[in-house]
């Protein structure tokens, strides 16, 4: 039995998924993974069901209706994993923008140096974006300024999405209190994180837009997550996010 679990959420990434389940379980350390698929009508779910006979008891599917939200997606993801026995619980997106590689790293910032959670961060030394335009950069630059202005959160990418939780970080969180369901759930889980009183290490990555598929950013997805953060600061006083 693994004591970590990746959670994948997936919509329409045929192109991707089957070389990322291979790729993962290549690596050296043993690693579970958990796809909630979002009712992909490219097939995506079929691909990983597929592959399960080849992977049995390493690799799980939750199937969903359609397409809810990637904040929805996560949660139903922890839920699933905190009625099994997994520590260490991963966000990984699909497309290998995130590299499979720096699994290793967020696991042991958080299993051998201390961190309750490790974030896998493009804007702190070492760290970088490969393959982005010039504005997209300097917009999500930008976004975790602002976070960071606004909340005094102290990481500095906050709209992340290659993360490691601690089971105890997600045991002791509410997660109904989460409100945010698009990218923005990024930033108030590392929030919420942070307002529980848990230790949140940055390790560097390099960010590598995908190659195959779709992206779902959009400037939208930006401006939820700018127009939101205000909101979640003031309603977060009297809030910690603690399960009562």
């Amino acid at each position: 039995m693994s004591d970590s679990v990746i959670l994948i959420p997936t919509y329409n990434e045929k192109g991707n998924i089957d070389r990322m389940i291979h790729k993962v379980f290549s690596l050296e350390k043993d690693f579970h993974i958990l796809v909630i698929d979002d009712g992909s009508p490219d097939g995506t779910a079929q691909i990983v069901k597929d592959l399960q006979a080849q992977y049995p008891d390493r690799l799980f599917i939750e199937e969903r209706s359609g397409k809810l939200g990637l904040g929805t997606a996560y949660i139903h993801g922890f839920r699933w994993a905190l009625k099994r026995d997994y520590q260490y619980i991963f966000e990984m997106d699909a497309d290998f923008s995130h590299n499979p590689d720096d699994l290793i790293r967020l696991y042991k910032a958080c299993h051998e140096e201390g961190g309750d959670m490790s974030v896998g961060s493009r804007y702190i030394k070492g760290g970088g974006v490969d393959n982005w335009p010039k504005g997209r950069i300097l917009m999500s630059y930008f976004a975790s300024v602002y976070v960071r202005i606004i909340t005094w959160l102290p990481v500095a990418d906050t709209t992340a999405g290659f993360v490691c939780y601690t089971r105890k970080v997600l045991e002791t969180m509410d997660l109904d209190k989460i409100k945010f369901v698009g990218y923005a759930f990024q930033i108030e889980m590392k929030y919420a994180t942070w307002r529980l009183g848990f230790k949140i290490k940055e390790v560097p990555i390099v960010f590598t837009d995908r190659v195959v598929g779709t992206s779902k950013m959009s400037s939208g997805i930006f401006k939820e997550a700018i127009m939101g953060v205000l909101k979640m600061r003031l309603k977060s006083f009297g809030n910690t996010y603690r399960k009562e």
